[in-house]
């Protein structure tokens, strides 16, 4: 798992590896079951309509499948031009 941007300030870390249950298996599962593992990951997913994923460096979808992705990225919404 890699965070980004505001996600990274307030987690308070770049990356890490998780070990996730077997019931997380979309994007949108993940971002349920990371808000469990403590305070600061519940500060930085409130939101998480607006959380953005990569799987695999490729933007994904809520409902998307994390099944056999090496690389998750997470980060706020993208903003500039």
């Amino acid at each position: 798992m890699v965070y980004f941007a505001w996600v990274r300030e307030r987690i308070g870390k770049g990356g890490e590896e998780v070990d996730l249950p077997a019931g997380v298996v979309t994007v949108g599962d993940l971002l349920t079951h990371l808000k469990t593992l403590g305070e600061e990951y519940e500060i930085a997913l409130e939101h998480d309509r607006v959380i953005r994923v990569a799987l695999d460096q490729e933007h994904a979808e809520h409902g998307d499948s994390i099944a056999g992705v090496r690389e998750i990225g997470i980060f706020p919404p993208m903003t500039g031009g």
